[in-house]
């Protein structure tokens, strides 16, 4: 049974904010939204948009479908990835 793509979308954020150990709030700020709308997001209250995945793929420098493709494959994909520095917002 495959897990619907918003599902697999939150369960990878959560991932990668536990291996690279940032906040909701660090992920607000590199996407350029406060805390409340990542934790909406998060929930499952809000949808995550195109732009927000573009977004967080860059602020783990890691490629979108890596980031679409699951927990597992996103956190390897981490681990050979080049970041941008703390405090920097990812552009997309």
């Amino acid at each position: 049974m495959d897990i619907p793509l918003a599902e697999k979308l939150r369960s990878t954020v959560t991932a990668l904010m536990r291996v690279t150990g940032e906040t909701q709030s660090d992920v607000a700020a590199a996407l350029g939204v406060d805390q409340t709308q990542v934790s909406r997001r998060q929930s499952g209250r809000a949808a995550w948009s195109l732009d927000d995945c573009d977004r967080l793929a860059a602020h783990y420098g890691i490629g979108v479908l890596d980031l679409l493709s699951g927990p597992e494959r996103a956190c390897r994909r981490l681990a050979g990835a080049r970041r941008p520095a703390p405090g920097k917002a990812a552009t997309a």
